[in-house]
């Protein structure tokens, strides 16, 4: 039985949690620069 590639493994998680924050970053941006054309002005007085 082979020993676990330990680096391979590690390597493959970080490259899977970096891909999911860039998912996330691009979905807060999209998000971002959509609500300000949804929201109108609130006019305080």
């Amino acid at each position: 039985m082979p020993k676990p590639n330990y680096q391979f493994e590690k390597r493959k998680r970080d490259l899977e949690k970096k891909a999911r924050k860039e998912e996330k970053k691009l979905r807060k941006r999209q998000a971002s620069e959509t609500a300000p054309a949804e929201k109108p002005d609130v006019e305080v007085g």
